[in-house]
């Protein structure tokens, strides 16, 4: 049962990663000066307002006020829990999590545990079954598999019967529960469960941490549905995931390029040829949840497909779905293949570099929507122009603001004979956008925040945490009168009990805390202050002495406005501050 995730591990996982690449991965940047700019991912925008500090490791909007570290981020932009986020860049990381013992437990968390447990024993179980079964260790080795293959894949061997995970894993009632929502065993109409999963060879669908979610079952023979697929559950959700996914992670540390393909076998036969940069769909058209998982990996997306009808039905789905994904700096292609051929019979057939040419050669995207519209319409008449227009403009309107958006506008306008501007009017300029999963309280636009010496302190030390081991915060901003010194004394002890944090990490100590809008504000606060890079310990100590006494004089005021009286010694501090 997984606890709360260690602060220290949060602190090393954000100082471990760098922000603009995470970000450039799903936003190209362009650097301007320090800092790095784009158009805002979070609401739309013409002329680049939002930036990215390599230095401090956050970005800002100054459109939308968008603001956050890297786990922000990837909260916002893929709509993911804290712990997901989290658990994401440790993936990238190839990290695991780890959690502590008697902490807070995520409700979240509790429910999906028993389901990673009970899917990783079934796996175990088919890995073992594969080992012993003469005729699934046939069937492979007619397919060109070999055992290494089928290890690094976690191949297994489903036997033909009705209770071979229900005997094993099935015993208690918690356990067959545990099945039940798993979708491993299913129940007939008369109540009797049995093994979802029989006589099939078994390919484990996992996660980017490599837990297995899910699994797909291929018939060994001929066979009614040719693939099975578990069904969804609290940690398997199809449109989603990839198969293989997490192995091409694995084999590559720079993925050039990923082929999506659409059977599992296919990712597996290729991986065979040493072609291990496939994925598959899982069956299903290509989602646009997919398409961007495939983007955050790498900048080239193949999308591969038999050359008949079914194919291009489904190849142009995927092209509907990648427009409304695709930016500057990606790329998405098309590989058509003679009919009645698949990419495992292909590259059995003619090898690793013919068929790794078919893949360099793919159709671009421009190239396969344009040919398709032409081929539906005829151009010749207006009336064909008119229709190819509209449809062009339709799926054109997906599109985020682009350079590669107005050159398909560009190269509609030459085919269509209407200028730029007249398809453009047509083109809605608000591309859908999902709402962000979480919304921080954020300032009106113009807002500006009221500039004083505690808050330069405050912006001083976030932008700086190294000042905290050269400079010291008096013990009695802990309970100071004068509003923001107690913050100020806080952050300083969490930088002397952590002297190696960054400033994205301080700033995460206080996700979802009241200041933690305004921290994000003073993060990026330039004053003459901030900018003294020189003299700034002395600067930082100067403004320290300088509000410990603003803070005694207005306390001592305050006691006497209230009718209080002063101690001696108090009187004397009194008259003292009075005249300086």
């Amino acid at each position: 049962m997984a606890g709360r995730i260690p602060r220290n591990f949060i602190d090393d996982l954000i100082a471990r990663t760098d922000i603009v690449e995470v970000i450039n991965a799903r936003v190209p940047l362009k650097r301007k000066g320090k800092e790095y700019m784009a158009c805002c991912p979070f609401h739309n925008e013409k002329t680049p307002s939002f930036t990215v500090s390599e230095a401090k490791q956050f970005y800002y909007c100054f459109g939308c006020h968008a603001k956050g570290n890297v786990i922000g981020f990837l909260m916002e932009y893929e709509h993911l829990d804290f712990v997901g986020a989290v658990e994401a860049l440790a993936a990238d990381q190839h990290l695991d999590v780890p959690h502590e013992d008697g902490g807070f437990i995520n409700k979240q968390t509790e429910e999906k545990q028993p389901l990673y447990d009970i899917l990783k024993q079934a796996s175990e179980l088919y890995q073992q079954q594969l080992k012993s079964d003469a005729r699934a260790i046939d069937y492979l080795k007619q397919r060109g598999l070999s055992g290494e293959i089928a290890r690094n894949f976690k191949i297994g061997y489903a036997p033909d019967g009705w209770d071979f995970l229900l005997s094993r894993l099935g015993k208690t009632t918690q356990g067959l529960d545990h099945l039940k929502k798993a979708g491993l065993i299913t129940t007939s109409e008369k109540g009797k469960s049995y093994d979802r999963f029989r006589d099939r060879i078994i390919f484990p669908i996992t996660d980017a941490r490599g837990r297995v979610i899910g699994f797909g079952g291929r018939v060994l023979d001929r066979g009614e549905p040719k693939y099975l697929n578990s069904p969804e559950n609290a940690v398997f959700h199809k449109g989603s995931e990839l198969y293989g996914l997490y192995e091409v992670k694995q084999a590559l540390r720079n993925i050039e390029r990923i082929l999506v393909v659409e059977g599992y076998m296919d990712v597996v036969a290729l991986a065979q040829n040493d072609i291990r940069y496939a994925v598959a769909s899982l069956g299903t058209a290509t989602t646009t949840d997919q398409i961007q998982k495939v983007f955050r990996s790498t900048h080239e997306i193949v999308f591969c497909y038999d050359g008949d009808n079914a194919g291009r039905k489904a190849a142009w789905r995927a092209l509907e779905n990648t427009l409304s994904v695709i930016r500057d700096g990606m790329v998405a292609r098309f590989l058509f293949l003679p009919e009645k051929e698949d990419p495992d019979t292909m590259v059995r057939k003619e090898g690793r570099e013919a068929f790794e040419a078919r893949v360099k050669n793919a159709t671009p995207l421009s190239d396969f929507l344009f040919d398709s519209l032409k081929s539906r319409f005829d151009i010749s008449t207006r009336e064909g122009k008119a229709q190819l227009a509209s449809q062009a403009n339709a799926l054109i309107k997906k599109m985020h603001n682009s350079l590669f958006k107005d050159l398909l506008l560009e190269d509609l306008s030459k085919l269509v004979g209407l200028s730029q501007q007249q398809l453009a009017e047509k083109v809605a300029t608000e591309p859908a956008r999902p709402s962000p999963v979480r919304h921080r309280p954020r300032p009106k636009r113009g807002q500006q925040i009221l500039i004083n010496k505690t808050r330069i302190a405050i912006a001083l030390l976030l932008q700086n945490p190294q000042l905290a081991s050269h400079c010291k915060v008096p013990e009695s901003f802990k309970t100071a009168f004068k509003k923001g010194l107690p913050l100020l004394h806080t952050l300083q002890q969490i930088i002397e009990s952590n002297p190696d944090i960054t400033a994205a990490a301080l700033l995460e100590r206080f996700r979802d805390n009241e200041h933690e809008s305004v921290l994000y504000t003073l993060s990026m606060l330039q004053t003459p202050e901030t900018e003294n890079s020189e003299n700034m310990p002395a600067v930082y100590q100067d403004i320290i002495d300088r509000l410990y006494i603003e803070d005694r004089q207005e306390y001592l005021e305050h006691k006497l406005e209230n009718g209080e009286p002063l101690s001696e010694e108090e009187q004397k501090e009194y008259l003292e501050l009075s005249t300086r």
